[in-house]
């Protein structure tokens, strides 16, 4: 449930205001990273759901490029 919530959120959203959600889950993606490497990542889940939703970002976006061009 809380995908289809996420994903009709990101849908709303402009390409611009998309451009930077996939910028801060990209930030976010390193940090996980960069505590995963040290040791003190304790929601090792969260690593997977920011995959997921720069996934879904990365779609919106060239659906909309698409939808643009046509």
């Amino acid at each position: 449930m809380k995908s289809k919530q996420r994903a009709s959120d990101l849908n709303a959203m402009s390409q611009d205001q998309l451009s930077d959600e996939l910028l801060n889950l990209k930030k976010e993606q390193f940090n996980l990273r960069f505590q995963r490497a040290t040791g003190q990542l304790e929601n090792t889940g969260r690593v997977r759901e920011v995959r997921r939703d720069i996934a879904r970002v990365k779609t919106l976006q060239r659906q909309k490029a698409a939808a643009a061009k046509a």
